[in-house]
Formats: C-alpha cells, sequence, structure tokens
C-alpha cells in the first residue's frame, strides 16, 4: 500500500514550481521527513528521484533537520547512481559541508566517517561519467573539504587540470575559479 508522501510524489514533476510546492508541503509537516530521506536513498524505489529533488528544496530552509540522518545519507551515498538523483544530492552534500565548516549554533556536524564517505562520493562524482551540476557541486565541495583535509587540493588539482579540455563551458568556469582558490 502506498503512503501518502508516495501518493503526493506520484503527482511530482520537473518544473521548478511544483518541486517547490512538495517542498513546502514537506516543511509545513515535518512528519513526512523521515520517509522524505528513506526514498531519496532507496534508489529501487521509483519515486527516488522527486524524492532527491525535494529533500534539496527542504536542506536550503531545514538543513538542520538532517542532522539525525546524517550517518545513514553518507552511508548510503555510494548506492545512487541515477543522474537525476545525484544532481540535488551532491547539492545537499555541498549545503551540509559548508554547514559543517561554518561557526553557528545551527550548523551541521559531521563525523569523521560522514566526511570520509563525502570526500570518496564527491571524487567518485568527479572522475565517473556524471553531469556537470554534479560534478560542479563535487568540485567546490572538495575544495572546502581540501581547505581541511591537505591531500585533497593537490588531487583535486590534478583531475581538474587533466579533465579541462574534454569538458563544457560550464564545467571549466568552475574548475577555473576553484583552481585559481587553490593557487
Amino acid at each position: 500500500m502506498s503512503s501518502e508522501l508516495q501518493s503526493k510524489l506520484d503527482y511530482v514533476n520537473a518544473y521548478r514550481e511544483n518541486r517547490l510546492k512538495a517542498a513546502r508541503e514537506i516543511i509545513e509537516n515535518k512528519d513526512y521527513f523521515d520517509e522524505l530521506v528513506s526514498i531519496s536513498f532507496s534508489p529501487s524505489d521509483k519515486n527516488n528521484h522527486k524524492a532527491c529533488w525535494i529533500l534539496e528544496f527542504v536542506s536550503y530552509e531545514k538543513l538542520i533537520w538532517l542532522q539525525p540522518h546524517l550517518d545513514f545519507l553518507f552511508e548510503n551515498l555510494k548506492h545512487l547512481k541515477e543522474e537525476s538523483s545525484l544532481r540535488p544530492i551532491a547539492k545537499v552534500i555541498q549545503l551540509l559541508v559548508k554547514s559543517h565548516y561554518t561557526k553557528d549554533e545551527n550548523d551541521i556536524f559531521l563525523s569523521e566517517e560522514n566526511l570520509q564517505n563525502c570526500i570518496e562520493a564527491s571524487f567518485d562524482w568527479l572522475i565517473n561519467d556524471t553531469k556537470v551540476a554534479t560534478k560542479a557541486y563535487s568540485i567546490r565541495t572538495l575544495y572546502l573539504l581540501g581547505n581541511h583535509y591537505d591531500w585533497i587540493h593537490p588531487e583535486l588539482q590534478i583531475i581538474l587540470n587533466k579533465d579541462y579540455a574534454d569538458h563544457s563551458a560550464a564545467y571549466k568556469a568552475v574548475a577555473k575559479e576553484v583552481l585559481k582558490k587553490i593557487k
């Protein structure tokens, strides 16, 4: 039997307004959030990508809601393969890492294991055949992480310099921006 959230997800489409409306419903009814996270990391679920889209929009306003789910989220990153799920999750990861390294009482705390899973997933997305948006979020996430892990910036620099010529203008713009910051 389909849950109420699953029924709502059936009607979500890629239009931004539609995704925002669904995210607003989750924000107004936090009871759906745990299931949303679960569906987002269940690649076999028919609504997986839709849940990821909505999770991204919810995260802009309620990132702290993810705190109790972080171990689950980071342990399951490796199971996501579909580009329509990867892009929004790569953005959520970027938001989480950024929040972890800011000094505010409402910020996210990531464990060392969470950070290691994040580094692994971000490098995987960067070097594998994912679309440019996922790569761009991964590059920015790895840049942030490289400010705290000495080995990341040199590795990131090698990959960006090696792959620069083979990618789109959007990839090149992000790569150029990050390479400039690294130097």
